[in-house]
């Protein structure tokens, strides 16, 4: 039955298509699950750290996508230290899997500048803790907020790989390299 509904499954380029499509409504439909990706980097102990983010951009003609943060927290000197992560979605209506890896590059001072000018008040607001983000407190609220440009960065992600798996009557997994120009590839799921 879930392969009579989503027949772009059935070829690798719509399965990339598809894929392309859900991160795109992430970044317009708060309600969409490609919303709230979850990033993956590596700590300085060699340790896998996730953590959900919010998906700001979207480029499938460039293969990009964009995430905000607080300059302070943990996933900012781990990427800067190992510029790479793994981003996941799960897109239950889709029965779709999208797994991504990717360099990145974190953006702060005068080069996002103009980002956080186009930001909201409330989204301002999301940037900029005393103590910083990470510190330990006495209390869940023994901090301050405030907003501070300085504070703000913006992750550009630039993807490498993409590991799209289907869950259908029978499952179907394509896998997609930058290094090959996205022709894609059938693996077993």
């Amino acid at each position: 039955m879930t392969d009579e509904l989503h027949e772009w499954a059935r070829s690798l380029d719509t399965l990339r298509e598809q894929a392309w499509k859900r991160l795109s409504r992430g970044v317009a439909d708060r309600r969409a699950a490609a919303r709230h990706p979850t990033l993956a980097s590596v700590d300085r102990q060699g340790m896998p750290r996730a953590r959900t983010v919010v998906l700001r951009a979207a480029d499938r003609d460039q293969a990009k996508l964009r995430v905000y943060t607080d300059r302070y927290a943990d996933k900012v000197d781990e990427l800067q230290a190992t510029p790479h992560a793994g981003i996941h979605v799960w897109d239950q209506s889709a029965h779709l899997q999208i797994r991504l890896l990717a360099d990145v590059a974190v953006q702060v001072g005068t080069a996002v500048e103009p980002v956080w000018a186009e930001l909201s008040e409330h989204a301002r607001n999301c940037y900029g803790f005393q103590p910083t983000s990470g510190a330990p407190i006495a209390d869940s609220l023994g901090y301050e907020q405030w907003p501070q440009p300085s504070a703000f960065a913006v992750l550009d992600m630039t993807i490498q790989q993409m590991d799209i798996l289907h869950l259908g009557n029978r499952h179907r997994r394509g896998w997609f390299e930058r290094q090959d120009e996205w022709v894609g590839r059938w693996i077993v799921p």
